[in-house]
């Protein structure tokens, strides 16, 4: 049994007041996930939700990434225990929830991540064990070490985002901007005054009841941006954007 117990080092920073940053996987290819896990990233965000990556695609992801730098993460398609528990047997090191728009559902996510008698999740980490650094322990250190994230997308959430907020066990409220958008019926436009408004009432929510605060970060100044506004988990760029960025660098006035 190790001597000290694992912390996942996510958390560490983010308790320490670093920024951490996800790249966001949406192919179906173990060779990219393994590589992003080598860059310098503190997380992967699996993207399971808005891709075609299954659950067998995760769990070769979890392997081809196992004893390499960013810890695994999955956004699962829908807040529901099952699908939780799925990923998290897989082995994944936290969980992202959509569209968590009631403190009902905040509760089940949490609820969804830990044993009981804190919460609902079935035992069953003889996969997860394998990519566990803390294997032996594995049910102790599960339950302090995966992290919950919620996504605020709707209107109705930022409506009873002070509930949502004060949930225990959710560690990163995360704002799903360009949903909000649409939620608020502006199609997608990012800085109108209402969208603004609704930002501001939930960052204000997650620093009053102690949350880390999260946001998609396409550029290094955004970044800067949301780091002064308080935020501190960032979800990068898709390999897809990263490639697309790069290639458009490259070519410069050369293509065509």
């Amino acid at each position: 049994m190790n001597a000290t117990p694992w912390v996942s080092p996510v958390k560490q920073r983010l308790r320490e007041g670093r920024p951490v940053f996800g790249a966001t996987i949406t192919v179906n290819s173990i060779d990219i996930a393994a590589h992003a896990a080598s860059m310098g990233f503190d997380f992967l965000w699996i993207e399971m939700e808005h891709s075609p990556i299954t659950l067998e695609t995760l769990r070769n992801m979890v392997l081809a990434t196992r004893g390499l730098p960013a810890l695994p993460f999955a956004r699962v398609p829908v807040n529901e225990v099952w699908m939780a528990k799925r990923v998290l047997d897989a082995g994944v090191s936290g969980v992202i929830f959509p569209f968590t728009s009631t403190p009902e559902l905040a509760r089940q996510a949490v609820s969804a991540c830990r044993y009981p008698p804190h919460g609902r999740r079935g035992s069953g980490p003889t996969l997860a064990r394998f990519r566990w650094p803390d294997a032996e322990r594995y049910h102790d250190s599960a339950d302090e070490n995966v992290t919950v994230i919620v996504i605020v997308e709707e209107a109705a959430a930022v409506e009873r985002i002070d509930e949502i907020a004060a949930t225990p066990g959710v560690d990163v409220i995360f704002i799903g901007t360009s949903d909000l958008s649409f939620s608020l019926g502006l199609r997608g436009e990012q800085g109108h005054p209402l969208w603004q408004e609704a930002i501001a009432k939930v960052v204000d929510a997650g620093k009053r009841h102690g949350k880390f605060l999260g946001r998609p970060a396409w550029t290094p100044e955004q970044v800067s941006q949301y780091i002064e506004q308080g935020f501190s988990l960032f979800q990068a760029p898709t390999e897809i954007g990263f490639m697309t960025a790069a290639a458009k660098a490259y070519l410069g006035r050369h293509a065509g």
